[in-house]
């Protein structure tokens, strides 16, 4: 399930946005300023930023964030009839963006839009094992995985991204998006239920590798 950052600082806007995302099936994460947006973007899947927030600007969030995500797809609201702040957005990196006061209805659709542009793979398959990200389902010999929603995000987030070495602090932040006391503890002990699921020899890991001292990789077949 595609996880959607709602960023802005009116919360009948939150809440409006979010029940229609909500109601098609996304999940949503919502922030109220700048800087709890940063603090909340590597849960993202899309960043919906409104312009005009407390703490920190959404043309500071955006920089930050095509900075550090340069993929991330960011839909922006912009004041009604503000030429240049639409200009400025995307010369900044914005994907798309919407004109307040705007439909929900337009919103969802261009989320829908942009993610769909974003390359989610619609399967994701290494040998005996397929993952579907839309569907959220994982097949190992054909056979459906029962994996809870941590699993899940752990072997999606290391799948989509093969031979990369994620330190526990980075899947702490990315699958619970969030500091939390235990790191080491708590993904070791998410790690190794995802592991006995998928039959992994623990001396010789077909798919999720230990790095010494760093923390994990997904190997290809």
């Amino acid at each position: 399930m595609a996880r959607v950052l709602l960023v802005d600082d009116d919360p009948a806007i939150r809440e409006v946005l979010g029940a229609y995302l909500r109601q098609e099936g996304y999940e949503v994460v919502e922030a109220a300023d700048g800087l709890e947006a940063l603090g909340k973007i590597p849960q993202a899947s899309l960043v919906v930023l409104d312009l005009m927030l407390p703490r920190l600007s959404g043309w500071e969030v955006a920089r930050e964030l095509r900075r550090d995500y340069p993929e991330l797809p960011v839909l922006m609201l912009t004041a009604k009839g503000e030429e240049e702040e639409r200009i400025r957005g995307l010369d900044l990196g914005a994907d798309d963006y919407v004109v307040k006061p705007f439909s929900p209805r337009e919103v969802v659709a261009r989320v829908r839009a942009l993610l769909r542009r974003s390359g989610l793979k619609a399967e994701l398959t290494f040998g005996e094992l397929v993952i579907r990200p839309r569907e959220r389902e994982a097949y190992l010999a054909g056979e459906p995985l029962a994996l809870s929603k941590l699993e899940f995000d752990l072997l999606l987030t290391l799948a989509q991204h093969p031979r990369l070495v994620w330190s526990r602090e980075r899947l702490l932040e990315r699958v619970w998006g969030t500091d939390f006391p235990g790191v080491d503890r708590v993904v070791d002990v998410h790690i190794a239920g995802l592991r006995k699921k998928l039959g992994e020899d623990g001396d010789n890991p077909r798919y999720i590798e230990t790095v010494r001292g760093v923390g994990y990789r997904f190997q290809e077949e």
